[in-house]
C-alpha cells in the first residue's frame, strides 16, 4: 500500500452532535487505591476505572486489537499482544491496537465515584492517514492498494480461515469518507520517479505527490521445484486464499511446508477439519531460529498430540499429481507424502520491485521512517531501521509491534524459564549479556505485558531478577 499526501486545504467540518450520556455510581472513593484499576459496570457497558496520582479515569475495558481484558494487566497494556493505552485519555500509545479506547467522564461527589458514558462511541482512525488528520493536515490523502478489499487485519487469516471479509476490515468505507481519505483499490504501483515526484500505476495512471509513504509489505514465497503448476497448491495472502484453503482441506489429506508462525497457526486451525495433516520443516524444530528449541519443542508436542505428523530436517524436491491435481509430495529424504492439498508457508518476499529503477536505496538506515530521498518515507515490513533496545542494530521485523511489545531477541545466549513446559504454562526470558532482551509466554498472562512495560520505560531486567 502507498499513501500519498498533497497540500490542499479542506473546509472545516461541522462539529459533532453531543451524544446521550448515562451516569451511575460505580464504587466508593476508598475502593480504589493509587496505582490500581478495576472493571466496573455502567448500565450495560463495562468500563475500566483507574486511579493514578490521585486522579480517577474511566476508559474502555477491552483492547482494540482482539478484545483482551485490560484489567488483567499491571498497567493499561494488553496482556496478549502488548498494545498500550494512555491511562487518562485512552489514546493508543503502542500497537497493535486498532483504535484509541473510549474515554468517559468521572466525577467524585460525597466520596462516591460517578462515571458517565456516551451511548454512541466513535472509532479513532487508521494509523498513517489518521495521524495526518489528527495533526490537522488538511490536504489530500490517497491510500492505494492492489488488494480488492479495504485495509484489513491480515494476521487473522491464519487463525480463522473461513472468514467473512467484512469481519476483518480495519475500517469501513464510512470512516474514510468521514475523514476525507481517498482509497484506491485494485491498483498496483509499477514505478516511482522521485525527481518528478510521481507514482505510475499498472493501469497507466500517473499520480503526483508532495509526501509519499511506501508500505507495500511482502508476499508469500513460492516453492521452486517441479510440479508447482498443479492445482491445490495454496499460499495464504488474502481472505479469498484463506477461504479456498478452508474449503479445499475439509476431509482431505493436507501437507504443509514451513514451520513459521503462519504455518503452525494454519496447522492448528485445520485440526479436526482435514483428514490428515503433515508438516514438513527444514529445521529440527518449529521456531528454532526465532523462539528457540524449547518453545519449538512445546509447539511440536502440542500439535503432535492432535495427530499432526512432522517430517523435520527435510525439504520438498518434487510435487507429483494426477489429473492436474496434487497427489504426492516427494521429500529430499526419499519419503513420499500423500497429499490432496499442499500449503506453502516458507517465508516472504518484499514487494519492492517497482523501486529498483528509482533512486530509493533499498536497504538504507531508516531513521524516523525516512528513505534517502526527501519526502519519501518507508514503513511496515519493508523498513529496516536501528532498534534502540538492540543497541541501534539495523533490524527488519515483519510482525505487528514485535519490537515494542516483546523485544528483539536475535543473538540471545540462553533462556530463563518460569513454570513448566509440560504443564503448557510458562514464561521464557531470553538472555544476552546477563540481561533480558525478549520474552515469550504460554498461559502466563500478564507476564510478557509486564516485561514490555519495563522495556518501554528503558529499564534493564537483570539475570538475577529473571532467575
Amino acid at each position: 500500500m502507498c499513501v500519498l499526501a498533497a497540500r490542499e486545504e479542506l473546509p472545516d467540518s461541522d462539529p459533532e452532535d453531543s451524544s446521550e450520556e448515562l451516569m451511575e455510581v460505580v464504587c466508593l472513593e476508598s475502593d480504589l487505591k493509587d496505582g490500581q484499576m478495576m472493571e466496573v459496570e455502567v448500565g450495560d457497558h463495562s468500563v475500566l476505572l483507574t486511579r493514578s496520582e490521585g486522579r480517577y479515569s474511566a476508559i474502555g475495558h477491552q483492547c482494540t486489537h482482539y478484545g483482551a481484558p485490560l484489567s488483567k494487566g499491571n498497567t493499561v497494556r494488553c496482556p496478549w499482544h502488548g498494545a498500550c493505552f494512555n491511562i487518562h485519555t485512552g489514546d493508543l500509545e503502542e500497537y497493535p491496537g486498532m483504535d484509541c479506547l473510549p474515554c468517559h467522564k468521572v466525577k467524585i461527589q460525597n466520596k462516591k465515584v460517578y462515571v458517565s458514558i456516551n451511548k454512541k462511541v466513535r472509532a479513532a482512525s487508521l494509523i498513517c492517514a489518521e495521524t495526518l488528520r489528527q495533526e490537522h493536515f488538511g490536504g489530500r490523502i490517497i491510500m492505494v492498494t492492489r488488494d480488492e478489499l479495504l485495509p484489513y487485519d491480515k494476521t487473522r487469516l491464519s487463525k480463522v480461515m473461513n472468514v467473512q471479509s467484512d469481519s476483518i476490515l480495519l475500517r469501513r468505507m464510512e470512516f474514510y469518507h468521514q475523514y476525507d481519505i481517498e482509497v484506491w483499490l485494485r491498483k498496483e504501483a509499477v514505478s516511482l520517479d522521485t525527481d518528478k515526484k510521481t507514482v505510475t500505476f499498472d493501469d497507466g495512471l500517473v499520480q503526483s505527490y508532495d509526501q509519499l509513504l511506501i508500505s507495500t509489505g511482502c508476499r508469500a514465497k513460492a516453492l521452486d521445484v517441479p510440479g508447482t503448476k498443479l492445482d491445490n497448491i495454496k499460499m495464504l495472502e488474502t481472505p479469498e486464499d484463506a477461504r479456498q484453503i478452508h474449503a479445499a482441506c475439509l476431509g482431505h489429506n493436507v501437507a504443509l511446508v514451513g514451520t513459521s508462525f503462519v504455518g503452525m497457526e494454519v496447522a492448528s486451525y485445520l485440526i479436526n477439519k482435514a483428514s490428515s495433516i503433515t508438516v514438513i520443516g527444514s529445521s529440527e524444530l518449529p521456531y528454532q531460529n526465532t523462539l528457540g528449541r524449547e518453545v519449538g519443542k512445546v509447539t511440536m508436542t502440542m500439535l503432535s498430540e492432535k495427530n499432526v505428523k512432522f517430517y523435520m530436517n527435510d525439504n520438498v524436491t518434487e510435487i507429483k499429481g494426477v489429473d492436474g491435481k496434487v497427489k504426492e509430495v516427494v521429500l529430499k529424504s526419499g519419503k513420499v507424502i500423500p497429499a490432496d492439498v499442499l500449503i506453502v508457508c516458507i517465508g516472504i518476499k518484499a514487494n519492492s520491485e517497482f523501486l529498483r529503477s528509482s533512486k530509493i536505496q533499498l536497504d538504507p538506515k531508516n531513521f524516523h521512517m525516512r528513505t534517502n530521498i526527501p519526502s519519501v518515507y518507508c514503513g511496515g515490513d519493508l523498513a529496516t531501521f536501528p532498534l534502540a533496545m538492540a543497541k541501534n542494530c539495523m533490524v527488519n521485523i515483519g510482525h505487528w509491534q514485535m519490537a515494542q511489545a516483546h523485544g528483539y531477541g536475535e543473538g540471545y545466549t540462553d533462556i530463563v524459564i518460569k513454570g513448566k513446559f509440560e504443564d503448557k504454562k510458562f514464561l521464557g526470558l531470553y538472555m544476552k549479556n546477563d540481561e533480558v532482551i525478549a520474552a515469550v509466554s504460554l498461559n502466563y498472562d500478564p507476564a510478557v505485558s509486564a516485561v514490555a512495560e519495563r522495556f518501554a520505560a528503558g529499564k534493564v531486567i537483570t539475570r538475577e531478577e529473571a532467575e
